[in-house]
């Protein structure tokens, strides 16, 4: 099981996101029965089957095992993965493209990039599933506070010179057996954390 797939298909996006299959697709984490989750939901287990076979069309459950009981085979289906992300790309033309974007500062436009990465990392990252490799990748996460939005304008301005002077240093553009990478930094501020959750210091 991964843990994390990403839907670029419309209808399986369709079928992940119906209030049943999502519930049934988080319930399956472990595998289960329609039985088993009949049961457990408190919904007819023909109905189950009904949204298990949805399921299983578009790939987001298969079968883990088999048990015979008696006459009777019970099929157990497992998730496909542990969550899951629905790509920019499962709604086509209208998908959020950075490219038409006018105002590289706006909200939108950091928006697209997401966006983009989603669909970027994903094909890379199945080409080297599917090659049995690993896919080089860098990701920082912290939290940083600002005392005030002179600090924040400073700090932008440092940070930008410190990545322009790196780039410039590593950046070979005649290596002919290098690759290009995409470095994407992005910054905005922090939603308030849900009640009860204990803030934690970057």
């Amino acid at each position: 099981m991964l843990d994390v797939d990403v839907i670029d298909d419309p209808a399986a996006a369709v079928a992940a996101l119906e209030p049943v299959r999502s519930r049934l697709l988080a319930e399956l984490a472990e595998p289960a029965s329609a039985a088993g989750l009949a049961m457990r939901l408190g919904i007819p287990r023909q109905k189950v089957n009904y949204h298990l076979r949805a399921l299983e069309a578009h790939r987001l459950v298969h079968e883990a095992e088999t048990r015979r009981w008696g006459g009777l085979t019970e099929r157990l289906y497992v998730a496909t993965a542990t969550s899951y992300i629905v790509s920019p790309q499962a709604l086509g033309p209208v998908a959020a493209d950075p490219g038409r974007a006018s105002d590289r500062l706006s909200a939108s436009y950091l928006i697209a990039l997401a966006a983009r990465i989603v669909h970027e990392v994903t094909g890379l990252w199945r080409a080297a599933l599917r090659a049995e490799k690993r896919l080089a990748t860098l990701s920082i996460d912290t939290e940083i506070r600002f005392a005030s939005s002179a600090d924040r304008a400073a700090f932008t301005q440092e940070l930008t010179a410190v990545i322009a002077a790196l780039a410039a240093r590593y950046h070979t553009a005649s290596a002919s057996g290098g690759r290009d990478h995409r470095l994407v930094l992005m910054a905005y501020p922090k939603p308030a954390d849900p009640p009860g959750k204990e803030q934690t210091c970057p």
